[in-house]
């Protein structure tokens, strides 16, 4: 009954007017996708690696997030802002999709939260804030993929000026449950862990022109529970160190991102995890290294195009009846042509590398070309429509499709949006 009176929430407050929101002083924010598409073998299309070979014609389901937001007070230069968001996913098979069942489309709350402005006499520009919220993410959007971001519940003070930069401290916690007491493994988010996760940014620091730096520490405090199993309990706090340079372009930007982390951390960045997943293990030692590049670059008035370079590399990443360590590497590049404002050529390729200690590996690639219609000639410009053709390739398992193939396209359009 819960779910159903959320949903009918969500759907009520999408359906009001925008005039309504501006009379009423109401921020309505959100995203989407959604979409129909085909495959050769396997009838609805098929979602593979995308954060390793990119999103473009490489996203099966429907998904989207419904954001209200509202300042609620604001005298003499304090103010208060709530902030609220539901996301929706479904496989968007039939024209009733329930939400909340056994293999069908679920519901969640993803935002729920107040920030606060002008309270800290110390600092009257920094925001106080405390709840559910995304709390500075850091991603890739054209493989969709986070890199950092510990957003949870929590609380915290961000945005605190302090020499050429900006401070923000947070407190964010993570719970993992299991009736059997099992720790979160790599696939399975199962696992009996409460995380705590102390945040600690520094962003803004000018280096030369047009490039800046921002650095943070995370520190994951495991607290066990009476209930945890032996190895639970055993599970050993982690750390991780980011630094990211930023460098502005005459068109467009780039980022190198350089990331350490230690236990749970290190398993997570082995798997391509963004620090929300703490990937506790009994064991000790387990670290690993991360080296991204990425970014947007435009070529003349016609061209623009996006990358990423991603590697990481894992120490005693102990894992039960697995292996020991991974190297991964992956590489996308997303070509766009503009015809004119609403008109682009889209294309992207991708390929990914996964190697193991003991002698396994994971390879694969996928190559798409859209055509798409957008609201604007910006590569950041939403809602697009596209019109997309896929060929995606396994090169390791001669059964990755489940039909005795190592190949497989898709065929769709797809539309995206933000606002």
């Amino acid at each position: 009954m819960n779910k159903i009176c959320l949903t009918a929430a969500a759907v009520s407050a999408a359906l009001m007017s925008t005039a309504t929101f501006a009379d009423s002083g109401v921020d309505f924010h959100g995203y989407m996708r959604a979409g129909v598409g085909i495959s050769g073998e396997n009838g609805q299309q098929v979602q593979y690696n995308k954060n390793q070979v990119g999103r473009l014609g490489n996203e099966n389901d429907v998904y989207g997030e419904i954001g209200l937001g509202k300042e609620v007070y604001n005298q003499d230069g304090k103010s208060f802002y709530v902030d609220s968001m539901l996301a929706v996913t479904g496989k968007g098979g039939n024209d009733w999709e329930p939400l909340g069942g056994e293999d069908e489309g679920d519901i969640a709350l993803r935002q729920f939260n107040v920030q606060a402005k002008g309270l800290l006499n110390f600092a009257p520009e920094a925001t106080l804030w405390a709840g559910k919220r995304y709390y500075q993410r850091h991603d890739i959007h054209i493989t969709d993929l986070y890199y950092w971001n510990i957003s949870g519940a929590g609380a915290g003070i961000e945005g605190v000026e302090m020499g050429p930069g900006k401070l923000s401290a947070a407190w964010v916690r993570t719970d993992r449950e299991d009736a059997n007491g099992n720790i979160a493994d790599p696939g399975n988010e199962n696992g009996a862990l409460n995380v705590n996760t102390l945040d600690l940014r520094y962003a803004g620091i000018p280096l030369w022109e047009n490039g800046s730096l921002e650095v943070g520490i995370n520190y994951a405090i495991t607290n066990e529970t009476d209930e945890a199993t032996q190895e639970a309990k055993d599970a050993k706090d982690g750390v991780l160190l980011t630094a990211e340079l930023t460098q502005g372009l005459s068109a467009g930007f780039n980022k190198t991102v350089l990331q350490y982390g230690t236990e749970g951390y290190g398993k997570a960045l082995s798997y391509y995890g963004d620090g929300s997943w703490y990937g506790a293990e009994a064991e000790s030692g387990a670290a690993a290294y991360r080296l991204i590049n990425w970014g947007v670059v435009g070529l003349g008035s016609d061209w623009e195009i996006g990358h990423q370079l991603y590697w990481a590399s894992s120490i005693d990443d102990v894992e039960a009846n697995q292996t020991d360590d991974i190297t991964s590497f992956s590489a996308v590049v997303r070509p766009t042509y503009k015809w004119d404002a609403n008109h682009k050529t889209l294309f992207e390729a991708g390929y990914f590398d996964n190697q193991y200690a003991d002698g396994g590996k994971a390879s694969g690639q996928k190559f798409t070309i859209a055509q798409a219609w957008t609201a604007g000639e910006s590569f950041w410009a939403r809602p697009e429509i596209r019109l997309y053709a896929s060929y995606l390739m396994d090169n390791e398992n001669d059964d990755a499709f489940g039909t005795g193939n190592d190949t497989e396209y898709n065929f769709g359009v797809q539309v995206e949006a933000w606002w």
